[in-house]
């Protein structure tokens, strides 16, 4: 039988769990958390995982990109998410990550011009 190691989680699998955290708090935030919506973040992690691997220095940047494919991948399926809560009249629409590429993602809408939630944070407001 091994005995357990010590060793430190590498940054790049800390950053993918709380990536994948902070996405799966907003879908419940949001009640949208059906298993083939939880396969989705997992896919996307995959994906990341890859991706960093390539460029360690886009570590910062996998919670908003991990985001952002979700939210590609359930307008493909169901359509836009998450709805902005901000704007009361007009069409329905999507809020944003900002920035597209970078540390410290926020959900934004883009018509009210205002930030709405730090990714992970959507249940907090």
């Amino acid at each position: 039988m091994e005995e357990p190691t010590n060793d430190p989680i590498s940054p790049l699998e800390q950053a993918l769990h709380a990536a994948r955290a902070l996405v799966l708090a907003d879908l419940a935030a949001r009640e949208v958390v059906a298993a083939d919506v939880v396969s989705m973040v997992e896919e996307s992690v995959v994906q990341r995982r890859w991706w960093v691997e390539q460029w360690p220095e886009g570590v910062d940047y996998v919670a908003g990109l991990v985001a952002q494919d979700v939210q590609d991948a359930l307008l493909e399926a169901y359509g836009r998410w998450p709805l902005c809560p901000v704007c009361s009249v007009g069409d329905p629409h999507a809020l944003e990550v900002e920035p597209e590429l970078g540390p410290d993602p926020h959900w934004v809408c883009h018509q009210a011009g205002v930030k709405v939630a730090a990714v992970g944070n959507l249940g907090s407001r």
